[in-house]
């Protein structure tokens, strides 16, 4: 049983930055792809960073320059695996729930941000409010 568990959501005035954590704990393996996904309620779900086991990254247009997913490997094992997200110059339309998943398998980054739905294990979710 994996479970993934995400910190670091609050609240900040535009401009500000957070810093989102999240760590997936159960056996994943060695071949996988971590990513953040953010939601509003009643919009659909959207794909925000992704990252691979080999350190490839994708970004959505909307947070490119802004926002920088990182793992490090030097604290990951087959069944421990982390993710931050450094998320700068934030904006009103970044509000929303953050959520942290994992996926198993060799996929490349972009193909996990298409999985908004369909990735293997999910956190429950962090809450980000940019607001002044």
């Amino acid at each position: 049983q994996v479970q993934v568990m995400e910190s670091g959501g609050g609240s900040v005035q535009p401009g500000g930055s957070l810093r989102l954590s999240c760590v997936a704990s159960g056996y994943i393996g060695s071949t996988y792809c971590m990513g953040w996904f953010r939601q509003i309620p009643g919009q659909e779900r959207e794909g925000v960073a992704a990252i691979s086991y080999d350190g490839s990254i994708t970004y959505a247009d909307s947070v490119k320059d802004r926002f920088t997913i990182s793992q490090d490997l030097s604290k990951n094992t087959l069944d421990l695996h982390t993710t931050d997200l450094q998320m700068n110059s934030l904006k009103p339309e970044d509000t929303a729930m953050y959520y942290c998943a994992a996926t198993v398998g060799i996929l490349t980054p972009a193909q996990a941000l298409g999985l908004k739905y369909g990735m293997d294990y999910w956190g429950k979710g962090t809450l980000v409010n940019v607001s002044s």
